[in-house]
């Protein structure tokens, strides 16, 4: 098992460093194996393509770091999803512009969509209402992150989510105020 990682890790720090030399789409997985002095062989008895490595890195380095059990709040979620965007923003940057039918995109949807039904879930009992705004808040959600990395972060983290949850409250506020009217 130890090999087995070890061998993960270098395939995926060799991709990384393609990643910031040239677009994820001119990369090869020959590209890949000879950065690291490995054999395609070793690539494929381990990742299907090159972009279940990249989904096995966002697995690994973001999703299997995170334990929902340490966060109070779903901002606190928010915060630490956003944190980590932001520490390995190059590699999150280039893998967002990953387009197609395994676009990395929806697979962070995917893997975001149980954190955020974990939140609303004792919030709204109506499931298809439930399934409408888990879709919404995470298509916007990653939208953001999206914009966020691709306009060179102007913002670090805290900022980002900070402005995010002005913003959120200030709609929950205004929604608020016109169903009373």
């Amino acid at each position: 098992m130890a090999d087995s990682n070890i061998t993960k890790n270098a395939l995926a720090t060799s991709l990384k460093n393609l990643m910031r030399e040239k677009p994820f789409e001119k990369i090869s997985v020959s590209d890949i194996c000879d950065a690291c002095g490995m054999n395609r062989k070793s690539f494929y008895y381990h990742f299907k393509d090159k972009y279940d490595l990249v989904n096995w890195i966002f697995l690994v380095s973001f999703l299997g770091k995170m334990d929902i059990d340490d966060y109070e709040t779903g901002w606190d979620a928010l915060k630490d999803i956003c944190h980590r965007f932001y520490e390995d923003r190059e590699f999150y940057r280039a893998a967002l512009k990953i387009e197609g039918q395994n676009s990395f995109h929806d697979y962070v949807i995917e893997s975001i969509r149980p954190i955020m039904y974990l939140y609303i879930n004792d919030m709204i009992k109506d499931n298809d209402l439930k399934d409408f705004f888990v879709t919404f808040y995470c298509d916007a959600f990653l939208s953001a992150i999206t914009r966020w990395l691709s306009e060179g972060m102007q913002m670090n983290d805290e900022e980002f989510v900070g402005k995010l949850k002005v913003i959120s409250v200030g709609l929950a506020k205004i929604v608020i105020r016109d169903e009373e009217k």
